[in-house]
């Protein structure tokens, strides 16, 4: 499957926000967004004003990239949230929320979204006792996400989780770090979701 390769600083500087991609050092000095927020490239010292689709475009990328998606996988989430009973904008980060890839980097397991995911993929977590390596994978209220048994002494886990305070607390999360364990206790609500995203914005791109 393809990823992104790049540079991440670049995307928090061409999106004008910290999407914290890049675990402890977003929550330092030398974040680029703390040192300059202008975005890449020799001549973006200023920002240009966007048009109706321009604003449309940048507020779905800041919500791509910041969960990590290439543009098909977010299609595709996109199109599940416009199946669901609600509003579609919000059916649409609620999904993104209960990725397990993102649950395990909220639960502090992971130093980033990115780590997350590799994480996931090797096959290092359990939901409910069975292995899953789906980053993809959405988790349901009262799911249990716990660290396999070999994966305990990994040191890449135990740092995070000795760092995972500076993340702050989640209401609908319930961790057990001795544990090596949390509970996704049930599904938040749009207000609980703290993000600078306008998701309106997304459905109305999408809506063209």
């Amino acid at each position: 499957m393809a990823k992104y390769t790049g540079a991440r600083c670049r995307i928090c500087r061409r999106e004008g926000v910290k999407l914290y991609l890049k675990g402890g050092r977003c929550y330092a000095d030398k974040c680029a967004i703390e040192r300059g927020s202008y975005a890449p490239g020799q001549h973006s010292v200023t920002r240009r004003k966007f048009s109706e689709y321009g604003e449309q475009l940048r507020e779905k990328q800041k919500l791509r990239r910041s969960f990590g998606l290439m543009e098909r996988q977010f299609k595709k989430t996109y199109r599940a949230a416009e199946k669901m009973h609600g509003i579609t904008g919000e059916n649409l980060l609620l999904l993104l929320e209960r990725r397990l890839d993102n649950i395990v980097y909220k639960m502090g397991f992971a130093s980033s979204k990115g780590l997350a995911r590799q994480l996931v993929n090797h096959g290092h977590f359990l939901v409910n006792g069975k292995n899953v390596n789906i980053p993809s994978y959405i988790i349901n209220s009262g799911d249990e996400i716990t660290i396999a048994e070999k994966s305990k002494k990994l040191e890449t886990i135990n740092k995070s989780l000795e760092s995972s305070v500076r993340k702050g607390a989640f209401g609908w999360l319930d961790v057990d770090k001795n544990a090596y364990k949390g509970v996704f206790k049930n599904i938040p609500e749009r207000d609980d979701i703290a993000t600078q995203i306008d998701e309106k914005l997304i459905v109305e791109l999408y809506s063209k």
